[in-house]
Order: C-alpha cells, then sequence, then structure tokens
C-alpha cells in the first residue's frame, strides 16, 4: 500500500522559516539521504529522484527574495513555477500579488508539499503534476525557474521552450547560482544574493546566487 504524501512529509520534516525569505515558512527535511532512504522504503521502490521537495534551494530563495522585493514583477499577472520543488517560488509569487499561480512538479510528493506549504503560508497555489516544459503558455504571463540547470538533457530542453516563452511575450525569470549548464550568455542578471545553505545541499555555507532575466533575443 502507497503511503499517504501528507502524512509522510508531516512525519519527516518541520515547518521552518525560509533563512532568505523568512515570510515563508517550508515543511524541511534536516538531511537529505535519510529521507531519500527513508522514501525509497516507504515506497518500496529503489531509483526514485532526491526529495527535492524537501529543502529551499538556492536559487528558489534567491528568486522568492527576488518577488518579494519587487512584487510589480508578478502583481496581478498569471504566473507558472516550473520544477517547484516544495513551492517556495510559487508561495512568494502569491504573496506578492499575483493573481493566480500554476506550481508544476512531476514528483508526487513535491505535489503534497505545495499544498501543505502554501496552506501554511495561507496563499492558494494551483498544482499540476504534467511536465509543463514544451507545452503551450497562453495562459501565463510569468514563468519561474527556481535551480533546474543541474542536468545537461533537462537544461537544454528547458532552455529551447523558455526561449519560445520570451520570445511570445512571457516574463521569464530564473534563480540560478551558477549550474553548469546554465546558459548565462542568453541572460542578463537582475540581482544577486548571499543565501544561506547547509553544506549537505552545496559546496559552502553562503552560496552567491542570482536572479536572471531571459530576454528574448533580439532585446539582450
Amino acid at each position: 500500500m502507497s503511503p499517504d504524501p501528507v502524512a509522510f512529509i508531516r512525519a519527516n520534516t518541520q515547518a521552518k522559516p525560509v533563512p532568505h525569505a523568512p515570510e515563508i515558512v517550508l515543511h524541511v527535511a534536516d538531511e537529505a539521504v535519510p529521507l531519500w532512504s527513508k522514501t525509497e522504503e516507504e515506497l518500496e521502490r529503489d531509483g526514485l529522484p532526491p526529495p527535492f521537495w524537501a529543502f529551499a534551494w538556492v536559487g528558489g530563495q534567491a528568486l522568492a527574495r527576488y518577488l518579494l522585493d519587487h512584487p510589480e514583477t508578478v502583481a496581478g499577472r498569471r504566473v507558472l513555477d516550473v520544477g517547484a520543488g516544495s513551492g517556495l517560488v510559487a508561495i512568494a509569487a502569491m504573496k506578492a500579488g499575483a493573481a493566480s499561480v500554476v506550481a508544476a512538479d512531476l514528483d508526487p510528493f513535491a505535489l503534497a508539499a505545495i499544498g501543505l506549504n502554501a496552506a501554511a503560508n495561507g496563499v492558494s497555489v494551483e498544482v499540476c503534476g504534467e511536465d509543463r516544459i514544451g507545452s503551450a503558455l497562453e495562459a501565463i504571463d510569468v514563468v519561474l525557474v527556481g535551480d533546474l540547470f543541474y542536468e545537461r538533457d533537462i537544461a537544454a530542453r528547458l532552455i529551447a521552450w523558455l526561449e519560445t516563452a520570451a520570445a511570445s511575450g512571457a516574463e521569464v525569470l530564473i534563480g540560478d547560482p551558477g549550474r553548469s549548464y546554465l546558459p548565462r550568455e542568453r541572460l542578463a542578471a537582475l540581482a544577486e544574493y548571499a543565501v544561506p545553505v547547509t553544506r549537505e545541499l552545496e559546496d559552502s555555507e553562503i552560496k552567491r546566487t542570482t536572479v536572471w532575466r531571459l530576454a528574448p533575443p533580439a532585446t539582450l
């Protein structure tokens, strides 16, 4: 019998303020590897994705901080958070006054975490379990991406889709500390932050992280 993701998250995380965006509270884990192993045991299945939903990653923290400090970026607009994980960026967008936010992720535990975290912060976020990379964006004004350029194939699919979105008029914002496959040459920096993070997730306790804008090719 599959475990209840909501019950699992409640039992294995604690609600804590986000270090770089303390206005937001997330259900987070103290350690990654034990939680990952426990998730596999509960589901009786090996090879599950890491529990990205259980941590406030630096790219998401920087992007959340930017939205909270610059609410005009999303105020009154329809927003899509891709690879939403914990829902941190989606929640920040709602707190900044977005008209609506869709948080998309393929991990069913992430979908449950997004719902829990949105409720803990008193906002409403639409949860989507579909792969939105490559999808049409007729009803979206802003696309938000926190820390997704860590793997070559995902990055290649993602940037091609984001460029199409930007060319069609959507605002595309990316929070990223300089992952291996971040296409810096196609981006314009908007803000840089020193984001606190645990050494279990990164190579330092403070990570310099940038919020970028992907502009249509003709305007970069």
